[in-house]
């Protein structure tokens, strides 16, 4: 009888894991806050519509659109974003800025449409 006990709790123990995992965030199974935090080259160039995006930004932002883009949406947009001061609108321009040719042109990201 233990053993159908252990069976049960291990079985439904699998069951919620594959559960969270798939109702992961936009981020999937990395936080967004780390998500955030990898970017964070980027931060003057999402303050600043005229400031230059350095290369390492355009790097992880680049790397972000190719595994995740949803992910980069969400960063952009979390509450995080806005109490390090990021302002949507421009951060929305960063891909453009770095020329990024696969981005999503013309997509929304939340209220505000990619350029």
């Amino acid at each position: 009888m233990k053993c159908c006990r252990f069976v049960a709790v291990a079985l439904m123990s699998l069951l919620i894991t594959l559960n969270y995992t798939e109702a992961a965030g936009e981020c999937g199974r990395m936080p967004i806050g780390q998500a955030a935090a990898s970017l964070s080259p980027c931060l003057p160039a999402t303050q600043n519509p005229r400031s230059k995006v350095p290369p390492v930004c355009c790097a992880k932002v680049g790397a972000l659109i190719r595994t995740n883009p949803r992910c980069l949406c969400a960063v952009m947009l979390s509450p995080l974003a806005k109490r390090a001061g990021i302002n949507p609108g421009i951060a929305i321009g960063v891909p453009k800025r770095c020329n990024i040719r696969n981005r999503q042109a013309g997509k929304r990201c939340g209220r505000y449409i990619v350029p």
